[in-house]
């Protein structure tokens, strides 16, 4: 399936979110729907599935666990979520698709955006024979200093 690169403006899913789904090769039903509100409306973000479960729960869209992870996959195939595994214990998601680096806050399993400018990629090593660069990930792996 090929990567969809959209980028998502905080639309009602009415408004929306049905064409940005089948753009993707997602079937709207109510839950992705229900999912892609939760996750894009308030613009780039980084969530757990964990964090999805709660909002979709106190916004009175009780959904299984089941659904929560299987969307968040299915979201990450299309193109829609970029999965960032750390620590190899969760996954935290990111509603920004586009290339940017990372800080991840050990101890607080947070991932935060760098800010622009603050870091120049001045080369990127040639691929393998017989290979291309799909994608480049940099993260920052920060901890709080010790007193």
């Amino acid at each position: 399936m090929e990567q969809a690169s959209v980028q998502l403006s905080g639309q009602y899913p009415a408004a929306g979110w049905n064409n940005v789904l089948l753009k993707a090769g997602v079937r709207p039903t109510r839950q992705r729907l229900i999912l892609s509100e939760l996750l894009f409306a308030r613009g780039a973000r980084h969530v757990s599935a964990e964090m999805l479960f709660a909002e979709a729960h106190e916004t009175g869209f009780p959904l299984p666990w089941s659904t929560v992870y299987n969307t968040l996959n299915q979201f990450t195939q299309a193109g829609l979520l970029r999965r960032f595994c750390l620590d190899g214990s969760r996954a935290l998601y990111d509603t920004n698709t586009t290339p940017h680096p990372h800080y991840y806050l050990h101890g607080e399993d947070t991932l935060l955006d760098v800010p622009d400018g603050d870091l120049l990629l001045v080369n990127v090593p040639e691929p393998l024979r017989g290979h291309e660069v799909s994608c480049v990930d940099l993260i920052i792996h920060l901890r709080r200093k010790r007193s």
